[in-house]
């Protein structure tokens, strides 16, 4: 999985703004800080599905950029922003759970009215995006 830096900046009177040095044009924003990285992913996800991305700068390179430098001293912030390929088709896994944890799984996907696999999957997509 590639992961792409993301320079994050705010004004007082203003959302959360998201953009990625390494690819000019595709931008986000969020009201709120929970909301910074979910919306990246997506922003990501909708730009490599129409537009060919580059392969990923490194951390030194990113900062080495005189324009992310000065909007680091101002106040802007980098996160890491994994790609997660927005490929729907759905393929079967074999996966292996102590009873225990499958039965809490199973209590947790019925709580919220969805499938096993639809919350295996919602729980899979947001530690992914946790880590960054």
């Amino acid at each position: 999985m590639k992961n792409y830096f993301a320079l994050v900046e705010k004004d007082a009177e203003s959302a959360f703004g998201v953009r990625f040095p390494d690819i000019p044009g595709c931008f986000s924003a969020a009201d709120v800080a929970e909301d910074i990285v979910p919306n990246a992913v997506e922003a990501l996800q909708l730009w490599a599905e129409d537009m060919p991305v580059p392969e990923p700068s490194s951390h030194k390179a990113i900062v080495s950029l005189p324009e992310i430098r000065a909007a680091l001293s101002e106040g802007a912030y980098l996160i890491s922003v994994p790609l997660i390929d927005n490929d729907s088709a759905v393929v079967r896994a074999n996966v292996t759970f102590e009873r225990g944890v499958l039965r809490a799984i199973d209590a947790a996907a019925r709580e919220r009215g969805i499938t096993r696999s639809a919350f295996l999957s919602s729980a899979a997509r947001k530690e992914i995006e946790a880590k960054h």
